[in-house]
């Protein structure tokens, strides 16, 4: 009997890989912020944080650089057909990554149990 062997790739950490609209580099979803243009007729470019919004999509990696060659090379307007108001993602960009930053001293609030609110 001849049997043949099928070898499996193992998915360990394989991410899809985007290509970045400002430096054509390609790299994993996670390393990049996806960009939608607003619905309604507006041609306003917003992040997608939680990348779940709906539309079309473009790929930016999250660094000043990246974005002044996609702003140089109008990508946007091409990768999201005609947006062109960026002030969120500049905002986004320069700003850093949106992690709310508690205080070291703040002491966590708790919620009572259920019942023993009295």
């Amino acid at each position: 009997m001849n049997v043949r062997k099928m070898t499996v790739p193992v998915a360990s950490g394989n991410q899809p890989e985007r290509t970045c609209i400002g430096c054509r580099k390609k790299g994993k979803r996670n390393e990049l912020l996806r960009l939608v243009a607003e619905g309604s007729g507006s041609n306003v470019v917003l992040v997608d944080e939680r990348r779940r919004m709906a539309g079309r999509g473009a790929w930016l990696h999250p660094s000043e650089s990246c974005l002044a060659l996609a702003l140089k090379r109008r990508a946007f307007g091409r990768a999201l057909r005609g947006a062109a108001g960026t002030a969120a993602v500049e905002r986004r960009i320069t700003s850093g990554p949106s992690v709310a930053r508690v205080p070291a001293t703040a002491t966590p609030t708790v919620q009572p149990e259920s019942g023993s609110e009295n």
